[in-house]
């Protein structure tokens, strides 16, 4: 595979058991780019030795002054140079191929799990944590499946270099053969505690990147409250535990790179002093001496890649373990599906609570825990309970449908939705069925004041839908968001449309409105809404009150506040006491509040 054939059709299915499994499955799906710069890493490190053999066969040229040998050093010496030039450059090209094929195969792997698991993911991992696996991380694993056949070229260089010191000059190529083999385990003592404090960095480092997502996320409502200090002070602290940690990583490197160029000078100084012996002895020329002396000194430079391995594995097994993580997560259902691609029609139907939606009306959910209400949300939108009891959809578990036809058929719009930045024009170019324009889920939801403050804070949009919308929309406020959220979710017109506080942010006079506008639109469709507004509860053609993880009562909203006081206590948000009264007088007020609302909307 070549950069421009990026990205693969198919990534493939990770092995993602553990990391090292997941790097030596990029390795091997991979194997192609890896002999390519296996080979000519081969040739540059041998032209790399080679040089000292032709310095070697010059100096002893001169010595016994033979011009025959002098010109067959000097070609020798140019032959190496090509190869080395030749060498270096195409392994520098498949080298930065092979980072970048595995960086961009784990990028798609983890684009392509984020859409299959949706919002689960976040649920499952923290939002800082699949940032840093998805942009720091997949360089260093990048990092290592490169380094990996380059290290491979360097220790076959060296393994065939020491072997023929010693056909070449036995006396000090078993000093060399002995000699190299240590400086290259040298280091190995020092590694785990590099590793350690490798981890201990990347761990803060993760901690500080997820409180800065955090703290910029909640900006708005830290400047509300005045705690925009406390939250710098918290980043600040964070930051500076990265900083230290940095350091004391550092330093265990440098300490590893200081040993790799003390214990070659040392071996150096071993071979000249033994072969100076040698010498004297007549025991070897001054051309094997030049040969091997250049050779050790020569040695050093692919021995680098020992200490640049063992860095590049340090850095990319917690990435790899992180990533490997992330991909090893699974829906609970099941994304290929066990039906044909084809969306079901009619009720939608929640065995697990005895929740019951019938097809084309709007039916609102009541139910006094929030968390539980957005947990059976989730689960209408294809995630089973952990009884595994699946949701039906028109007599049809949902868990039996390919994930796409699923979402299709079932759009779930959480409680805090996010926007995309980009144009308004994007944001609501999504898959939809066509019969709701732009313009009428705009005024459904009520977006009229949200376009005027897209055109007025936009510098060159004359028309709303150009006009750009920041990070997450974080220059709205929340109820703008909320609409704009909303009128997405009633472009794509799904067969089934999920609501979950679709107006927590909203006054009570655009609620009203959004309200009757929601139903215009869906006329016909099947809508569920979360809420426990009366506004949107007087609107609904049934309203279900959940208690206790169970529909305890069906109705009308005004035959539910009427009938049945735990419902009544969770919309009027009576206390206990006032519970206990008569109703009437909460159902009078309730009644009245809804009849002015109506008349001023």
């Amino acid at each position: 595979m070549q950069i421009q054939d990026l990205p693969y059709p198919d990534p493939g299915v990770p092995d993602a058991r553990s990391g090292p499994r997941f790097l030596w499955w990029l390795f091997c799906n991979q194997l192609g780019g890896q002999l390519k710069s296996l080979g000519w890493g081969l040739l540059h490190f041998a032209s790399v030795a080679a040089l000292p053999f032709c310095v070697g066969v010059a100096v002893q040229a001169v010595v016994d002054r033979s011009g025959s040998h002098l010109a067959l050093a000097g070609g020798l010496l140019a032959l190496a140079c090509v190869g080395n030039a030749v060498g270096d450059t195409f392994l520098h090209r498949t080298a930065i191929t092979n980072w970048i094929t595995a960086a961009a195969r784990v990028q798609q792997l983890l684009a392509r799990k984020t859409a299959r698991l949706g919002s689960a993911l976040t649920r499952r991992v923290a939002a800082g944590e699949v940032v840093a696996v998805s942009t720091g991380d997949v360089e260093k694993i990048g990092w290592f499946v490169e380094a990996l056949s380059r290290f491979t070229a360097a220790l076959v260089t060296i393994v065939l270099v020491c072997a023929g010191l010693l056909v070449y000059q036995p006396a000090l190529g078993v000093v060399v053969a002995v000699g190299l083999p240590a400086l290259a385990l040298a280091v190995l003592p020092l590694l785990p505690r590099a590793t350690r404090r490798a981890d201990v960095q990347r761990e803060k480092a993760g901690r500080a990147t997820e409180l800065a997502s955090d703290t910029v996320a909640g900006l708005r409502v830290l400047r509300g409250i005045g705690g925009e200090e406390l939250f710098l002070d918290r980043y600040r602290s964070a930051s500076q535990e990265v900083r230290h940690a940095a350091v004391r990583s550092a330093r265990m490197w440098s300490l590893i790179s200081a040993i790799q160029v003390l214990l070659p000078g040392l071996l150096l100084i071993a071979v000249v002093w033994h072969g100076v012996g040698l010498a004297r002895e007549g025991r070897i020329t001054v051309g094997e001496l030049v040969t091997v002396y250049s050779s050790v000194m020569v040695l050093t430079y692919p021995l680098r890649h020992f200490e640049e391995i063992a860095m590049a594995y340090s850095f990319s097994r917690p990435s790899a373990k992180r990533a490997a993580g992330v991909l090893s997560l699974e829906r609970a259902t099941d994304t290929a599906g066990s039906r044909a691609a084809e969306i079901p029609s009619g009720d939608l139907y929640d065995p697990g609570t005895g929740l019951l939606a019938r097809a084309g009306l709007l039916t609102a959910v009541v139910c006094g825990d929030p968390d539980a209400a957005g947990r059976l949300a989730e689960r209408l939108g294809g995630h089973p309970s952990q009884e595994g009891v699946p949701v039906l959809l028109g007599g049809v578990p949902l868990d039996d449908l390919p994930l796409d036809s699923a979402r299709t058929a079932v759009l779930v719009q959480d409680k805090d939705p996010v926007l995309l930045s980009g144009t308004l024009r994007e944001l609501l170019d999504v898959p939809a069925s066509g019969a709701v324009p732009p313009e009428a889920a705009l005024a459904a939801a009520q977006c009229d004041d949200v376009l005027a403050a897209l055109v007025q804070g936009s510098l060159d949009a004359a028309d709303p839908m150009d006009a750009r919308i920041t990070e997450r929309g974080r220059s709205l406020s929340g109820g703008q968001r909320q609409r704009l959220a909303l009128a997405r979710s009633l472009i794509t017109d799904p067969e089934v449309l999920v609501l979950d506080e679709p107006t927590s942010a909203v006054d009570s006079h655009t609620e009203a409105r959004i309200a009757q506008g929601v139903r215009e639109v869906r006329a016909g469709r099947t809508t569920v809404v979360f809420t426990s507004s009366p506004l949107l509860l007087d609107r609904a053609d049934r309203v279900a009150f959940l208690h206790e993880g169970e529909v305890a009562a069906v109705g009308t909203h005004r035959e539910l506040v009427h009938s049945e006081p735990r419902y009544r206590a969770v919309v009027t948000r009576e206390t206990d006491d006032e519970a206990a009264l008569d109703g009437s007088v909460a159902l009078k007020d309730v009644l009245q509040e809804l009849e002015e609302i109506e008349e001023k909307a």
